[in-house]
């Protein structure tokens, strides 16, 4: 007999249909598997028949024949094992055929007939309240996950036999949905507890404004770090898009793995820091099976290197695509995987392996060698393509003592999300930014190059001083447009149409005295 089964695969951070069918034939008990599955979706044999055996089920001693439609798409996880079973209960006549009508299921089981959660559950569910009006099936602790998708149909069971039941009397429901609590802005580290750093902290506000790219560089104990880790205070919350963006990428990911899980991502955006020993595959994404990396895992958010000099320049150099097109490409021989990467970079470091070359207070041990070795981490290419390099000076005690805090977050986020407003509102309205595909996204620091002419309004003093600057500092092609978005971003939150000469000098500020570039980039 044969009966079928609705499922789905993820590919990426995108999900495509699979129809799982189960045919039982006479002959010697033997059990295959095709569809081109890995080995996690193969030994769903043994894991499905323990399951429905310790279920009070009967797994027929004949010979069972699985497949996996469309067999030439590769398939891996565990998200194959619920399907299978009802497919097989199906064929061996111990559920209605028609029961399975109407429904897609994904989820594991474990070897006592419990539902367990899997990957990709939030992909899944937008792929499928997209094309049709199936009744999702996921395991109890993916079910929060599974609603935030809009119009999604979602139901759950704790125990294949439980759910069996209730596809027999048709007595299957949607789950009803719930209030997701977020994490409060308010709650987060607040730029009120920094004291001086007023370029610093003037830096972090165009970056969170215009999404920009920001190097901190500074002695120890500067307060590099404290200062980016309170970045994600300051940026605009995410919208119901960008959050389901978001949480598809973490449920790839696994970091969903539970209802609380999925239910503690709120509207803040993302923060990622990883520790400088992390490998190429870790920060880019990779694996015999793609996984996202961090720059993914960042996206929409930040990603915060500390230490960058600590980090192996191949490493660093990966960065370059996502940076440039806002997306990682992870090649295999059978298939090439997109994960969305459009994050900014914040980046802390010292001058020198001492960390005080050019501090006034305290003599530089470092030979000129040491400092060339420990600079030459940051490529070139690298450095231009980061639009802010800030350089963050020791705070005096006297002015820790008298303890005159920066403007707190609250403020300085009201003026960035009108920035990205205006922002919004600039680029939408474009028809070339329509077509470009991510115009909802869209930021001065990663509008395409033939937008910003346009919306920069240049007076003639202002051209004629970034003229000047691109030839006193030999800027690149690069570099000269990414002084004109920053320029962009301040006069958006100045809240005026054009830019000014007055704008200019100040993203000049923040260029390095001498530019890094290399021809061969």
């Amino acid at each position: 007999m044969l009966a079928a089964a609705h499922s789905a695969a993820v590919l990426g951070i995108d999900a495509l249909d699979i129809i799982v069918e189960v045919h039982v034939a006479n002959g010697l008990p033997q059990w295959t598997l095709v569809g081109l599955a890995a080995t996690a979706v193969k030994e769903s044999r043994d894991r499905v028949g323990a399951a429905l055996a310790n279920s009070g089920f009967a797994v027929p001693p004949r010979r069972i024949t699985v497949n996996l439609q469309p067999a030439d798409t590769p398939k891996s996880g565990t998200a194959f094992d619920l399907p299978i079973a009802l497919a097989l209960l199906a064929a061996s006549g111990q559920l209605p055929v028609d029961a399975l009508q109407g429904v897609c299921a994904i989820g594991e089981l474990g070897l006592d007939g419990q539902l367990r959660a899997v990957r990709g559950v939030l992909a899944v569910a937008r792929h499928v309240s997209a094309t049709s009006d199936l009744l999702l099936i996921v395991p109890p602790d993916n079910v929060a996950e599974a609603l935030r998708v809009p119009n999604a149909r979602v139901a759950t069971a704790t125990t294949v036999l439980e759910l069996v039941g209730a596809l027999r009397d048709q007595s299957l429901r949607a789950a009803p949905r719930v209030h997701n609590p977020t994490i409060r802005l308010d709650e987060m580290p607040d730029l009120g507890d920094v004291v001086g750093q007023e370029m610093a902290v003037r830096a972090l506000e165009i970056a969170a404004a215009g999404a920009h790219n920001a190097l901190l560089v500074g002695p120890p104990g500067a307060g590099k770090t404290m200062l980016a880790r309170r970045l994600p205070g300051i940026l605009p919350p995410l919208d119901d898009d960008e959050i389901l963006d978001v949480m598809a990428i973490h449920s790839v990911a696994g970091l969903l793995g539970d209802a609380q899980g999925a239910m503690a991502q709120g509207t803040h955006r993302p923060f990622r820091a990883p520790h400088h020993s992390i490998s190429t595959a870790g920060l880019v994404g990779g694996g015999s099976w793609p996984r996202p990396g961090e720059v993914s895992l960042a996206h929409r958010g930040v990603l915060f290197l500390d230490e960058l000099s600590l980090f192996p320049r191949s490493t660093l150099e990966s960065l370059r695509q996502p940076l440039e097109d806002g997306v990682v490409v992870v090649a295999r021989a059978a298939r090439a995987i997109r994960f969305p990467s459009r994050f900014s970079l914040i980046a802390a470091s010292n001058p020198c392996p001492c960390g005080f070359a050019g501090s006034t207070d305290r003599a530089c041990r470092c030979s000129i060698a040491d400092i060339e070795r420990h600079r030459a981490r940051l490529s070139g290419p690298l450095a231009d393509r980061i639009d802010l390099h800030v350089h963050v000076q020791r705070v005096l005690p006297e002015a820790l003592a008298s303890h005159q805090p920066a403007e707190r977050s609250s403020g300085v986020r009201d003026r960035v999300i009108i920035a990205r407003r205006r922002q919004r509102v600039r680029y939408a309205r474009s028809a070339s930014a329509l077509r470009s595909g991510d115009d909802a996204g869209l930021t001065n620091a990663s509008a395409p190059t033939r937008l910003l002419a346009p919306v920069a309004r240049l007076d003639a003093d202002a051209r004629a001083l970034l003229v000047r600057a691109a030839d006193k500092l030999s800027l690149s092609a690069r570099a000269y447009h990414r002084i004109l978005r920053v320029a962009r971003t301040i006069a958006d939150l100045d809240d005026v149409d054009a830019v000014t000469r007055e704008h200019l000098g100040e993203a000049l500020r923040f260029r390095p005295a001498v530019d890094h570039h290399d021809e061969r980039s």
